[in-house]
């Protein structure tokens, strides 16, 4: 007898995925391994609907010196706040909520492409001093022996729009790992924990538009931005539930300095600019 047919989940709105990851009942699949803090692997059921998702408990988060108030899991939630307001929808639905092993960060798995499919590739170490067409210089990496590449990202308008989202949030580690493109072609970024300090922590490998303008579209978005993280507007009041209040106003300053300059940040000169290890 034949294997039955998969039946594929129906789509779901990003009102009905918040509801299943809120309300839904999570059960533990195991745990993700190479992670300094805990994160499970779930399946969340609601309503007849399930779906897979990462559950990380505040009970396995490793103290940071330099973030002392706050979760990770409220600055990944935070960082979700945001990028559903900037209407690149960037980050996986995420909510914070009880579960197995108290409250946490629950967020949507995003499935990778099937290996047939050969999606793009976003990052690279290439010969010589130049990126080529269709890419943008990083930096120089010691890749051993003596030997040094030069470290590229694709010139991808779903990363320069990460890169905008990240210096939003003032991204402490964007790293290649945890760049997701999806099966749908969308590109999602996801592990914000290390976000939203009062002080310049932008750490990525997306610097290849340091120093360039933005482009309309990112003008576009951080104007309304602006507006919504005004005293008193809901999505202010929302993030102020989540990180502290100097945080916020750092939050509103990176935003108004983006559309004074009308630039891509440069590195600060202060903090390593990438992100070690860069994977």
């Amino acid at each position: 007898m034949p294997a039955p047919e998969r039946i594929p989940s129906r789509s779901l709105t990003d009102t009905e995925l918040l509801t299943l990851l809120t309300e839904g009942t999570l059960t533990v699949l195991g745990q993700v391994g190479g992670a300094s803090n805990a994160v499970l692997h779930c399946t969340v059921a609601y309503e007849g609907e399930e779906r897979t998702c990462a559950y990380k408990p505040v009970a396995g988060e490793q103290p940071l010196w330099d973030f002392p108030d706050g979760t990770l899991a409220q600055r990944e939630v935070a960082a979700y706040e945001i990028s559903r307001a900037t209407g690149w929808d960037l980050v996986p639905p995420t909510v914070l909520r009880e579960g197995p092993y108290g409250q946490g960060m629950c967020q949507l798995w995003i499935d990778a492409p099937d290996p047939g499919e050969n999606p793009p590739e976003l990052l690279a170490l290439v010969e010589g001093d130049e990126p080529g067409e269709g890419w943008k210089a990083v930096g120089f990496a010691d890749v051993g022996n003596g030997r040094t590449a030069l470290l590229v990202h694709a010139d991808d308008p779903r990363l320069r729009r990460l890169a905008v989202l990240d210096a939003v949030i003032n991204n402490g580690d964007r790293k290649g790992g945890h760049l997701l493109p999806a099966a749908d072609g969308r590109l999602y970024g996801i592990d914000h924990g290390v976000t939203f300090n009062a002080d310049d922590k932008l750490r990525t490998l997306l610097w290849g538009w340091a120093g360039e303008p933005l482009t309309e579209e990112a003008l576009g978005v951080l104007g309304p931005l602006a507006g919504e993280l005004a005293p008193g507007e809901p999505l202010a009041t929302r993030m102020a539930e989540l990180i502290t209040a100097a945080e916020l106003d750092a939050l509103r300053a990176r935003v108004a300095g983006l559309l004074d300059t009308g630039t891509h940040p440069k590195p600060s000169g202060q903090w390593p600019p990438i992100p070690w290890p860069p994977v």
